[in-house]
């Protein structure tokens, strides 16, 4: 059972992804106008659109005529030929325009007020669109008379432009029906799926009682490759729809840079997905019995013992900044919150209860203390080895076993003299140099009586 919830868990975990982009790409304003935001300041779509502009200027206004009525006297009669060459200065400067701020604002104007009409309809708010006799389009007749302005075409144009110059559709009445079904499928579907993934992964923690570190463990691991999975799945689902939208291939850098920036807030998500993952990986091996989960926890265990308090304040204080900070405030942002923070509080529980258990006597000082205790001693040992290399102490051979099968008369002698020296040491009669030159002449063999 644990192991299914975990599958089941990671599985929920890589559709709530797909459902939680798409609720705040298609269905939230505010991320869809930044989103259109970021689409106008790459090149190759302004390109795209800059294109689209000047066949909607020349197609809807008598470019040749409104030249005419500007230029003076005889000049009139070149009208024609200036039209033909405006066209390619206005294709060149379109661009231009569109990077302007001016520009990029009526864009996302057009974006906003194409949302806030569609949202109206698929929600089905009284006073909207009918699904039988109207459609949901993007107007950016204002950016035709913009460009015609600056193109030198005449700042009076809006009035002589039609209605539906600049304007295309975004979903015909015949469509809209099913558009508001999907919505009405999948409106609340994001909420359903965080929160029935972390369910599983909750319950499959809680079933596992023997080895519970181990499924945290593994639910870390289902995070991390439902994140992955949505990113590979992104690349390829890219393919075919830039395949199936592409009509001309002179129009498939746009169409892959408008998929790539549409669907770059899905990456934002998976990659979030991804670091909840490491975290729960980093409480699996926490709760382990590796040596460094081990010493960590004996670390941490006096905190935890006498000042649980802070630090389940410290934990709260975390989650307020995560939500204050979250790029969208609602009810499902609110409540995987808080999802994730109970189970970070459970963790915590568990933890302090280990490391209870296992040390119960843990001063602060502990572990300080024998990191103090390992460097002094490898101190100690470096200062040995480098004054043993200076005295240049000769190298014992090593006795045979005649001469270690019984004390003999020289080695009772050395004996003596050797704690006769170690006598001498200690009232400070000799220095420590001087014992050292003595000890190496006893065991020579010509040291004297001392």
């Amino acid at each position: 059972m644990v192991r299914v919830l975990v599958v089941l868990g990671s599985v929920l975990a890589f559709l709530s992804v797909f459902a939680i982009w798409t609720e705040r790409q298609a269905l939230n304003t505010d991320d869809w106008v930044d989103t259109s935001g970021r689409l106008i300041q790459d090149p190759t779509i302004r390109e795209a659109v800059g294109d689209y502009l000047v066949d909607q200027l020349y197609e809807n206004v008598d470019v040749e005529q409104e030249l005419s009525e500007i230029l003076p006297g005889e000049t009139k009669e070149l009208a024609g030929p200036i039209s033909g060459g405006l066209r390619q200065v206005a294709g060149d400067g379109a661009n231009r325009v569109l990077e302007t701020s001016t520009a990029q604002e009526l864009w996302k104007d057009a974006n906003r007020t194409a949302h806030e009409e569609l949202i109206a309809v698929l929600e089905e708010k009284e006073g909207t669109v009918s699904t039988e006799e109207g459609e949901v389009s993007l107007n950016l007749g204002s950016l035709v008379t913009n460009l015609a302005d600056q193109v030198g075409i005449g700042a009076d144009l809006a009035e002589k432009l039609p209605p539906d110059a600049g304007k295309f559709t975004i979903l015909k009445s015949d469509q809209l029906k099913t558009a508001q079904d999907i919505v009405v499928a999948i409106k609340g579907l994001a909420l359903v799926l965080s929160l029935l993934t972390f369910l599983c992964f909750g319950l499959a923690i809680y079933l596992a009682r023997e080895e519970r570190w181990v499924t945290v463990l593994f639910c870390g691991v289902g995070l991390i490759a439902a994140g992955f999975a949505v990113i590979v799945a992104r690349e390829i689902f890219g393919g075919v729809v830039v395949d199936q939208l592409v009509v001309e291939e002179s129009a498939r850098p746009a169409a892959e840079s408008a998929w790539s920036i549409g669907t770059s807030l899905m990456t934002s998500i998976a990659t979030t997905v991804i670091v909840v993952g490491v975290l729960f990986g980093i409480a699996g091996w926490l709760a382990s019995p590796t040596s460094s989960a081990r010493s960590t926890r004996k670390f941490v265990a006096p905190a935890l013992r006498e000042y649980p308090a802070y630090v389940y304040a410290a934990l709260a204080i975390v989650v307020g900044i995560y939500f204050i900070q979250a790029p969208t405030q609602n009810l499902r942002s609110f409540l995987t919150t808080l999802v994730i923070a109970g189970l970070a509080a459970f963790g915590i529980h568990e933890l302090r209860k280990q490391a209870a258990e296992e040390f119960p006597d843990a001063e602060y000082g502990d572990v300080f203390g024998r990191t103090k205790e390992r460097v002094v001693g490898a101190v100690k040992d470096a200062n040995l080895g480098e004054r043993a290399s200076k005295l240049r102490l000769p190298e014992m051979r090593k006795p045979t076993d005649a001469e270690t099968a019984a004390p003999t008369d020289d080695d009772d002698t050395r004996l003596a003299r050797l704690e006769r020296l170690a006598t001498l040491h200690e009232k400070g009669i000799l220095n420590d140099e001087e014992l050292a030159a003595e000890k190496a002449r006893v065991l020579s063999g010509t040291g004297k009586d001392a």
